[in-house]
This record gives C-alpha cells, structure tokens and sequence, in this order.
C-alpha cells in the first residue's frame, strides 16, 4: 500500500480519517478516507500502489471495463449509457461543433468514442484495461492506447478532452492535469465527470455510498477541490452541469451495500430527492461535469 504524507491538492501534511469504506465490488477489504486539514479535500489513504490497484478492477461487476448485462442494475446502466451519451455530444458541441479533435480519457468498451467518431469527429482514446481497450477496438474499429501512449501524443492536438468519471482513478493526479494542459489546444476545452461526495445521496448513505467506490476512487471532489486543482494549471471553470440520472443509478447500488439487497422503491425515491435537494444548483448533484478551458496570458476565458 501507498502512504500520502501530503494532500495531493494543497501539499499540506496534515490531516484526518473521515470515513472507513468496504470495497463491495471486488475484494471486501475496508479503505480510508481521508481529509486535509489545509483545504478539506479528501482522498484515500492510504491506497494501493499503481502496479497493484489492477486486481481491484477485476470483477465482471465493473462495468465499465467488462461491459457486462448481467443483472437489472447493469441493465440499467446501458440504457441509461446510450441516454447520456447524446446528452453529452450535445453539450460538447455547444462549445466545440467545427473540426472537432477528441481526446477521450479512460474510454473504457469505447462507445461514447464510437458515437463521436459516427458524428465525423477525430476521436482517439486512452484507456489503461487491456480488456476494454480490445473490446473497443474489435467492436468499434477505434484508434485507443494504452496509458503510457498519453506522453507521446503532440502537445495541442486537440481541442475538446473528456474524462467521464476517470479523474478519481488516476494516481498521478497533479501530472495528469499537465497533461492535459499541454494537448489542449488554445482554445480548447476539458469536459471532466466526477463524483460528489456534497450530494443528499452521499449523505444518506454515508459509508455505503456505491461512489465512494474505494479503492478505485482515490479522490473525492467538490466544486471548490476540483476548481483548485485545475486552477493551478490555468484552467479554468467555465460551467457546471448535473448528471441526473447518477443518483438513481449510485443509489440502486448503494441500497445493495447497505442492505444486502436493492430495495428499487427507495433507491428511485433518494434518487429523485437528491436531485430536488439540489435546487437546481449543478455542483450539488450526484455528479457533475466541469467545463475547464484554458487561460490566454494570465486572464480568464470567458466563454460567450
């Protein structure tokens, strides 16, 4: 195991337990989280090393790498997928719709690439499970790479870089960020999912809540956490958009955690009650997308 002596956001060294987490999806081993002192950003700790955390991801319960069926959750899953998938093209092409150049981070089986390639996008990928990235490419004939490929792409080749609930499982977080800055074009824009741990759902379930998802989430962000973060590589936040449907999908497992059994009555009812306790404020919501986008000498990009 990895023991952090700093906050990976402030570089503080001082901080404290939050929250004890059992690993339900794989191993049943119980994690900690933990929360700076500094800037109460929370991460686990401490957490498997990069070389070993890949057994943490070996179970057909992770979807997004085995693309399984099996189960009305994972049922769910992929109807709600082929959704929000249109949603999010959508929303990309409101700020980028003309000779679009794609970066999709973590793409896992490669159907939110396969859709924006179809449109007539330039889409690559980078996706670090062997198992995903084949499944992508025989399915869909996409151009994915393995993790390491990332250092080898040309610096700004690309004006729109997603992350759809990737950023949590990177172990050189603060680099990954440099990375970024450096393929983004110019002008070009970061669209980045994660979960929210500020959310009604993350406190109703508290330490069953499904996206926590320890030890693959090595991080917990809020509004103030992540715009620090990217901040600091002069990106900066544009806007902030819900995913609504997570709450449903995040409680109908969280029910199964904390019960044993998913309870779909409940589940549905916490979904819809943390989106209404949201109050129509994005960054409260089971998810959020973050819309980054680079600064042009030393100024904020406003985006018209």
């Amino acid at each position: 195991m990895e023991q952090l002596t700093q906050c990976p956001i402030c570089e503080s060294s001082g901080f404290s337990e939050y929250l004890s987490c059992i690993d339900y999806t794989v191993s049943r081993e119980t994690f900690k989280i933990v929360k700076c002192s500094s800037c109460s950003f929370l991460f686990t700790n401490p957490r498997p090393m990069q070389d070993e955390i890949g057994k943490y991801y070996q179970s057909e319960d992770y979807i997004s790498h085995s693309g399984t069926k099996k189960g009305f959750i994972n049922s769910i899953y992929h109807l709600v997928r082929n959704y929000t998938i249109k949603k999010k093209f959508r929303i990309i092409e409101k700020y980028v719709s003309t000779d679009v150049s794609l970066l999709d981070i973590g793409s896992g089986t490669g159907e939110f690439l396969s859709y924006c390639k179809n449109k007539g996008w330039k889409a690559v990928g980078i996706e670090p499970s062997e198992t995903g990235r084949e499944a992508a490419i025989k399915n869909y004939n996409l151009t994915i790479f393995p993790e390491q490929h990332l250092k080898e792409l040309q610096p700004a080749s690309f004006n729109v870089i997603t992350m759809w609930h990737v950023l949590e499982h990177v172990h050189e977080l603060k680099n990954r960020l440099k990375q970024i800055k450096v393929l983004l074009k110019p002008d070009g824009y970061a669209f980045i999912a994660v979960p929210n741990h500020t959310s009604f759902d993350a406190e109703r379930y508290n330490a069953f809540w499904a996206a926590y998802d320890l030890p693959r989430h090595l991080y917990h962000f809020d509004k103030e956490s992540i715009t620090k973060l990217f901040e600091q590589e002069q990106l900066s936040l544009v806007k902030t958009l819900p995913m609504k449907m997570d709450a449903f999908y995040v409680s109908m497992l969280s029910e199964k955690y904390k019960h044993g059994k998913t309870n779909y009555l409940s589940a549905v009812l916490t979904g819809l009650k943390s989106n209404m306790k949201a109050g129509g404020k994005a960054e409260k919501y089971s998810s959020v997308i973050y819309i980054f986008r680079k600064m042009e000498n030393g100024e904020w990009i406003i985006n018209n």
